[in-house]
């Protein structure tokens, strides 16, 4: 087979890669940056920077993506744990405490045991159940007794029921002293009971020291679910009719989801009262002031790239794009940043890439010229 034509392909590409690499060479420029693509007319003049340069000067690079979400507003909130999350522990009867096993900030599981305190209603409750139980023995033996006496017709069956009654008073008054016992987590020898943590959750207040007398109305602990925190924010009257349920808060990296938005404006804050639930195990604590970012869907054309890659120029917000030949100015506008990103309205299109590390070079670059 002839091969000479191949040859003379191969010939004619060689003479083309090599006529390309002189006319780079002679322009003064660079190979492309991978991925670079053709710059578009409104474009300015390139910044050429070459590959060994860049590299240098530690340049990164970011693919634009297509926004799925845009920040509306940042908003004032407060965590709080919502209705049912929060639970009192009550110290039911007067006493002193004995020994405290929590101190506030402890995470406790449900039943564990919070202090001891010492009670003489305790040591009441134990005699009263101490001599309940010695009369059930008397009335339940005098019931019996009396019962067969009856079925033998001895006696009158009124009588037999009448010590029927007393047995069941005397074992009614047993099943309520063990019940209010047991209720108090009383220990009866020795005069005290146990507080227990009746949820699992974090301990928010612990206003109680050992040998502080307590009156049976207060509750000493506060125990909130830390599985269950959500999201209360003060939202402006002017975003009132763009906040939904279902739209994304953000608190740093934590997510949460709107729940409910009021239909109030407080007269006072000029504001609505939105709420927001937030996944189990945040790593937030309930009371603490902050704020959190609110976002919406994003429109078609709206990117995302890092915050770094944003800077100003003349007063315009600016990025540096690849293109073919080195690094293009553009204008852009910005919508808003959050997590270290930062929302473009208009400038960039989705897929172009753009310096995402390095932008300060390539800025003084642009500046001197």
């Amino acid at each position: 087979m002839d091969k000479r034509p191949k040859t003379a392909v191969l010939g004619i590409a060689v003479v083309a890669i090599a006529a390309a690499a002189l006319w780079w060479t002679l322009r003064g420029g660079v190979a492309p940056p991978v991925g670079a693509v053709d710059a578009p007319q409104h474009d300015a003049a390139l910044l050429i920077v070459s590959e060994t340069q860049a590299q240098n000067l530690g340049f990164k690079f970011f693919t634009a993506l297509q926004a799925s979400e845009a920040p509306i507003a940042e908003l004032p909130a407060i965590i709080v744990p919502p209705p049912g999350a929060r639970v009192a522990v009550a110290a039911t009867l007067p006493g002193v405490v004995m020994r405290t096993l929590v101190v506030e900030g402890d995470s406790v599981h449900q039943g564990q045991p919070l202090a001891v305190i010492a009670s003489r209603d305790v040591l009441r409750l134990s005699a009263d159940l101490a001599r309940a139980d010695a009369r059930l023995g008397v009335a339940q033996s005098n019931a019996n007794r009396l019962a067969q006496l009856a079925r033998e017709g001895v006696i009158a069956g009124s009588r037999a029921d009448a010590a029927g009654a007393v047995a069941a008073e005397a074992r009614a008054d047993v099943s309520e002293n063990t019940r209010l016992l047991r209720l108090v987590n009383g220990d009866g020898r020795g005069g005290t009971y146990t507080l227990l943590a009746p949820i699992g959750g974090r301990i928010t207040t612990a206003d109680i020291q050992v040998g502080s007398p307590v009156d049976g109305s207060t509750a000493p602990y506060v125990i909130d679910a830390v599985d269950r925190l959500q999201i209360e924010a003060q939202l402006p009257e002017r975003f009132a009719g763009v906040a939904r349920r279902g739209m994304t808060v953000r608190l740093g990296d934590v997510r949460g989801t709107v729940t409910a938005v009021g239909s109030t404006i407080d007269p006072a804050t000029r504001s609505v009262m939105l709420k927001a639930s937030l996944p189990a195990g945040s790593p937030v604590v309930a009371g603490r002031a902050t704020s959190v970012s609110l976002f919406g869907p994003a429109k078609d054309g709206e990117v995302s790239v890092p915050s770094a890659a944003v800077t100003r120029i003349d007063d315009h917000d600016v990025v540096f794009v690849v293109a073919l030949g080195g690094y293009a100015v553009r204008k852009v506008a910005v919508g808003g940043s959050s997590v270290g990103m930062t929302l473009l309205l208009t400038g960039v299109a989705p897929g172009e890439r753009v310096v995402a590390a390095g932008t300060s070079a390539l800025k003084s670059l642009a500046q001197a010229r």
